[in-house]
């Protein structure tokens, strides 16, 4: 039997964050006159008081975690904060039903940009402040747990970035603590410089706070319905877009850069092929906006990227509605949501290097056609793929395409119709929050959706976000025996 004390210990101490979080927005709503403080406060108490109980209730000898209690932290330190940074949503202005203010909670942790709000250029600071907030703590949840847990879980190839994180003739844990250290240095400092940008295009101190939140997060919260049209600036669409592209490498990259190894920073592949794929998608959307839609290049150009790259990251922020788009640019834009970022971004989707590990493995099959006697070992970034690493990756596309197809029938079977089903599923797995269709699309939200639908799409964003073998473990009976 897994012990869940040293588990529920730390989701104690997680649960104690996340109380004195609510209390920034708390103080944004009084400074403002709105009531909406007394909201957050009292979730705050609740969630403070919780915390505390399972912090020091549940306390044991420190000691190292077994692999099945670290499949269930992973596990229980993103689904457990949910159900509490829900309360605002449920208890303040918004007056959320249960489902919806859980959805949106799941949506802001995960870095969906899925919502249920409407009026969004109505509600409170507070609400807006909190919502770009659980994004941005997801964020940095991301990247920590892509640096410091799934390369040990062994998920989905992510133990082929073991070695880089944890090699060298230091102690692993300090190095680890270093790196760690440095990465959420990093992303701090990024925020600030993305806030001080927006600022200066033009946006308002608030606005631009909460843009520079949910931009680099990767998360697409907006303060406004319509979004980035609102602003209807090309700067700001521009270092936006700049925010999100940054949101999608792999953060280990900025420590490397931190530490002056330009060269090693510069050779990744994946990389390479991350701006590679924003470079194709783009041109190719844009060519078409030329030839299809009468646009001019200037505006071709900044519609275009800032759509692929929105798209591609996971980021869901749009400055233009392209829900009546039809051929190529949609076929693109769908199958770059599955893409995602680089290994260690915000950025959610499949991840570029498993493309990379299949295309190497390929290149190697048809290289062993031509000479069937020589050894032949793919490779990623100079570096050998181990068949076990190979295996894992085709085992987590194969669970990630089945899970895809199982939510989109089961939402299908809901009486959403095709392309809504399709596109829902596929940006609830991916964590896009941009769908197709009038009622998902640009402009719209999932508010009319069916409470069960909500439901599905909500465990659609956490099986995503947890790189899907994270929960699935849990459902297998052996996990819970001896």
């Amino acid at each position: 039997m897994v012990d869940p004390r040293p588990v529920l210990t730390l989701v104690g101490k997680i649960l104690c964050g996340l109380a004195a979080t609510m209390l920034i927005p708390a103080a944004f709503d009084w400074k403002a006159g709105h009531a909406e403080w007394q909201a957050f406060t009292t979730a705050a108490f609740v969630t403070l008081l919780c915390g505390l109980a399972l912090a020091l209730g549940m306390r044991t000898p420190r000691r190292s975690l077994s692999i099945r209690q670290a499949y269930l932290t992973a596990a229980a330190c993103w689904l457990v904060p949910t159900f509490f940074a829900a309360l605002p949503f449920l208890w303040g202005e918004a007056q959320l039903p249960v489902v919806d203010g859980w959805f949106e909670a799941v949506s802001g942790i995960t870095g969906t940009a899925s919502t249920v709000l409407v009026g969004l250029d109505r509600l409170p600071p507070g609400l807006l402040l909190w919502r770009g907030l659980l994004q941005w703590m997801g964020g940095i949840g991301m990247i920590v747990m892509a640096v410091a847990v799934l390369p040990g879980l062994n998920v989905g190839g992510m133990q082929m970035f073991r070695i880089e994180v944890l090699s060298g003739q230091d102690r692993a844990t300090p190095r680890a603590a270093r790196i760690g250290s440095t990465i959420v240095g990093v992303y701090v400092l990024l925020t600030v410089t993305l806030y001080l940008a927006l600022w200066a295009a033009g946006m308002g101190r608030f606005e631009a706070l909460v843009h520079a939140m949910t931009t680099l997060s990767t998360g697409g919260f907006s303060t406004r319905d319509a979004q980035l049209a609102h602003f209807d600036r090309a700067s700001i669409d521009l270092i936006v877009a700049i925010g999100m592209v940054v949101g999608g490498l792999p953060f280990l990259m900025f420590s490397t850069l931190a530490q002056g190894d330009w060269r090693r920073a510069m050779r990744n592949q994946q990389v390479h092929w991350y701006l590679g794929l924003l470079l194709l998608g783009g041109l190719a959307v844009t060519l078409w906006l030329v030839n299809s839609r009468g646009y001019g290049i200037g505006s071709a150009i900044r519609y275009g990227f800032f759509t692929v790259a929105s798209v591609m990251t996971g980021t869901g922020l749009t400055t233009i509605d392209f829900s009546d788009w039809a051929g190529m640019p949609v076929a693109i834009l769908f199958l770059l949501t599955f893409v995602g970022g680089c290994s260690g971004s915000t950025a959610a989707g499949i991840k570029v290097f498993r493309f990379q590990f299949l295309f190497a493995n390929a290149l190697m099959q048809v290289r062993q056609l031509l000479r069937p006697h020589a050894v032949l070992v793919p490779t990623f970034n100079k570096k050998p793929i181990a068949k076990d690493v190979l295996g894992s990756v085709m085992g987590f596309l194969f669970v990630y395409a089945l899970s895809f197809a199982v939510l989109a029938m089961l939402l299908a079977l809901l009486g959403l119709d095709f392309v809504t089903a399709l596109s829902a599923s596929a940006s609830a797995i991916s964590n896009l929050g941009l769908g197709l269709g009038e009622v998902i699309g640009p402009g719209g939200t999932y508010a009319p959706l069916d409470d069960l639908a909500k439901l599905l799409l909500a465990g659609g964003m956490l099986l995503g976000r947890l790189e899907m073998f994270i929960l699935l473990v849990l459902v297998v009976p052996a996990f819970w025996e001896d």
